[in-house]
């Protein structure tokens, strides 16, 4: 049995946002190591709307039933236009400078990165207890199976 559709779509975008807060993160640390870097920009990574949209596309509504659909072969029409799957999301990384920049150059807020730094990991957090509790359930669904 295939990995892929072994799961529901909750634990796919729980495991992408892990993954994409810990790219975040990995962005925002470079930042403060930066922070006395002449001319340095700090960069963000930007994610949310895309896997939104990637989770829209995923799972479609018709009337009270819930399915969602994926091309099983390069022939096939796809169910819904297309579009990126929650695998596929990437972020995007982009600069975020300060409005006034030091002297050097250098537009990185210690503040600014603190507080986001403390906000992306606490949603890191909450991805991960949701995740273990996903888990945790079919584990539970499991035992009792038997």
């Amino acid at each position: 049995m295939p990995v892929e559709g072994l799961f529901n779509t909750t634990i796919d975008v729980l495991g992408k946002s892990i993954d994409l807060r810990t790219r975040n993160q990995n962005l925002i640390s470079s930042n403060i190591a930066n922070a006395e870097t002449p001319g340095y920009t700090p960069k963000s990574l930007e994610f949310e709307q895309q896997l939104q949209s990637a989770v829209k596309k995923s799972t479609t509504r018709r009337g009270d039933s819930q399915f969602s659909g994926a091309a099983t072969h390069p022939a096939h029409i796809p169910l819904r236009g297309g579009g990126e799957r929650i695998s596929q999301v990437r972020g995007t990384v982009v600069e975020t400078p300060a409005k006034t920049p030091g002297r050097d150059g250098n537009s990185v807020e210690m503040e600014n990165e603190m507080s986001r730094m403390m906000q992306n990991q606490v949603l890191f957090n909450a991805s991960v207890q949701l995740l273990s509790k996903k888990f945790e359930g079919l584990r539970t669904a499991l035992r009792e199976g038997k």
